[in-house]
């Protein structure tokens, strides 16, 4: 219903993203860093409900589903489009889980360092590889990664939605016990200044970091067709996916804005990068370790949402190529006491083969908001943007050069620009940081 699918919507949007926000809104002010949260969800909002309506083809109550994103751009924009869809897409979801693990093994790095703190002082000497926590967590995915499908997530979704809230309330909390306190740094209409800490150019670049790390924020387009998939069919699943992504977007976007501007307000020109990770606070010790628990849990629960899409892809394709395989579609019953569990090879292998290859990946370059603004950028314009506008013209049928398709075609084009803007500042972010850097020798 759509109370379930406004949770996914929360679940996958709400990452731990949103502690990077309040840097975002450091380096752009108040003035530019408020006004474009709320242009980049209400732009996200207008373009997933031309996705919503593009779940069936052509009409959208009554048409043939489209059970992936890619089928839908298929079906609307021909063979072409899907392919280059596909790429992007998949891509994009590969780098996101690798995101996740990325902020899961900083979480964990961060709550023995605040318990290190807390003992030994702040001044003391307490730096952790993140690599054990990496392999850890990709070791609870191998395991998790054998649900068979998107339908048995919803508990898990559900627990990583409440947990989302948990953290993201207690970074707002301690920073407006900060800002209460009379503890709180002085802020800019214009954020960060440049001076003797900060050369122009380095102002500009954080900029366009920043914009990537916004643009991430209200991204799901990878998933919107697995939720949709377990609406119901009456009312119509676009209707109820439009009050979802209205409910779901509003929401994430009110706690966003809270997030960033309390974190902001807190720690003014020296905001870090991860409000709970990068050390803004130190006490309650046991406060800032439980944000980073529900941090933690929400990223094991969100890698899965994210991750289903792409596992159920591979398998239909080897289901289709091979459809007389014992190995790939045959199922074996299990019972653990209670509990049952089915067994199939190919999925056995080939997801513990993908969850192997992005836990390395993370393990090779931890870098939390240089990654974060690389996944936005990549992601946002064609997925969010391009195709749905793309779709919406077909379905709708818009005769080229009319008002509304220049101003569509006007939208996309600024979308893009802020895109390439934000890739070219996260690779540049990127690239400066793994000069400094040993491979798999990476410590916080």
């Amino acid at each position: 219903n759509v109370l379930t699918a406004t949770t996914h919507v929360i679940t996958v949007v709400v990452g731990a993203g949103v502690l990077a926000l309040a840097w975002a809104i450091s380096q752009l002010g108040w003035i530019a860093g408020i006004t474009i949260m709320i242009i980049f969800s209400s732009v996200s909002l207008y373009t997933y409900n031309f996705v919503a309506d593009c779940y069936r083809y052509p009409d959208p109550v009554n048409g043939k589903r489209n059970y992936t994103y890619m089928q839908a751009v298929h079906a609307y924009l021909g063979g072409k489009m899907y392919m280059l869809c596909g790429l992007i897409l998949y891509g994009n979801i590969v780098g996101v889980t690798v995101g996740y693990i990325i902020t899961s093994s900083t979480s964990m790095v961060a709550i023995k360092k605040v318990i290190c703190f807390h003992r030994n002082g702040h001044e003391a000497y307490c730096k952790f590889s993140n690599n054990p926590y990496i392999i850890g967590f990709g070791v609870l995915q191998i395991f998790l990664s054998q649900i068979p499908n998107f339908h048995k997530l919803t508990f898990l979704s559900t627990l990583a939605a409440i947990t989302s809230f948990c953290y993201a309330l207690i970074g707002s909390g301690l920073s407006l016990i900060a800002v209460v306190s009379g503890k709180g740094e002085p802020t800019s209409w214009f954020g960060v200044k440049v001076g003797a800490e900060l050369s122009r150019e380095d102002k500009v670049w954080n900029i366009l970091t920043a914009l990537g790390n916004i643009a991430l924020a209200s991204t799901y387009s990878g998933v919107i067709y697995d939720i949709m998939d377990t609406l119901k069919s009456y009312p119509p699943e676009n209707r109820q996916m439009k009050k979802a992504n209205v409910l779901g977007i509003t929401t994430v976007t009110i706690l966003f804005i809270l997030c960033a501007s309390l974190g902001y307000a807190a720690f003014g020109d020296h905001t870090p990068g991860n409000i709970l990770t990068g050390f803004g606070f130190y006490e309650p010790f046991w406060l800032v370790a439980l944000g980073n628990v529900c941090i933690i849990i929400h990223m094991v629960g969100a890698y899965q949402v994210l991750a289903q899409p792409l596992f159920r892809i591979i398998e239909m394709g080897a289901n289709i190529k091979w459809p007389h395989s014992t190995f790939i579609n045959k199922e074996y019953a299990n019972k653990i006491g209670s509990f049952k569990l089915n067994i199939n090879l190919f999925r056995l292998i080939w997801r513990t083969i993908y969850v192997i290859m992005v836990t390395i990946m993370a393990m090779a370059m931890p870098f939390f908001n240089e990654f974060l603004s690389l996944l936005g950028a990549f992601g946002f314009w064609p997925l969010v943007i391009f195709f749905p506008i793309q779709m919406h013209i077909s379905q709708r049928k818009i005769t080229k050069f009319s008002l509304k398709w220049c101003a569509l075609q006007v939208l996309s084009f600024v979308c893009f620009m802020i895109s390439a803007s934000a890739g070219i500042g996260a690779i540049h972010g990127i690239s400066k940081n793994i000069k400094k850097y040993k491979l798999f020798m990476y410590k916080q």
